[in-house]
């Protein structure tokens, strides 16, 4: 399964958000320049999260974006969904598809796997943080620099 590009700058651009959480609004600029992403396409996925409740913004010069619960309220699966719609690696096993059904579903056993994928990465996702992904940030750059040493 892969994570598209909406998905990816989405958590990169929460990872910073969660990150600085403590410093109030970061504007758009902040993020893209930290991330190295761009700030237009930023500003259109923030905007979506901000839509899903997991941001809030603030106008003006001390303006931006900040995550609307703390970091570890947050979880990766939400950021996804936002952003991505549901986690599925076929759409005969996507969340939003369980009504619909396949004129193979009773002997078909690709769609067991795909389940089975559809599960496991959900339930990392959703295991998954904001904090989390803070404390393997700090892990790693604590880790980075004994080596430097």
């Amino acid at each position: 399964m892969r994570i598209s590009t909406k998905g990816d700058y989405a958590t990169r651009a929460l990872q910073d958000l969660a990150l600085h959480y403590d410093e109030g609004p970061i504007p758009i600029e902040a993020i893209a320049q930290r991330q190295v992403l761009p700030a237009r396409y930023l500003e259109q996925l923030l905007l979506t999260l901000k839509r899903a409740g997991v941001l809030a913004s603030k106008r003006g010069v001390n303006g931006g974006y900040y995550l609307a619960k703390p970091p570890r309220e947050v979880t990766l699966g939400q950021v996804l969904r936002a952003v991505d719609g549901p986690i599925a690696p076929i759409f005969c096993v996507s969340e939003e598809n369980l009504r619909e059904h396949c004129s193979q579903e009773t002997t078909c056993a690709l769609r067991d796997v795909w389940a089975e994928v559809r599960d496991a990465v959900s339930a990392i996702v959703d295991h998954t943080t904001l904090a989390d992904i803070c404390d393997r940030i700090r892990a790693k750059t604590k880790q980075r620099i004994t080596y430097q040493i």
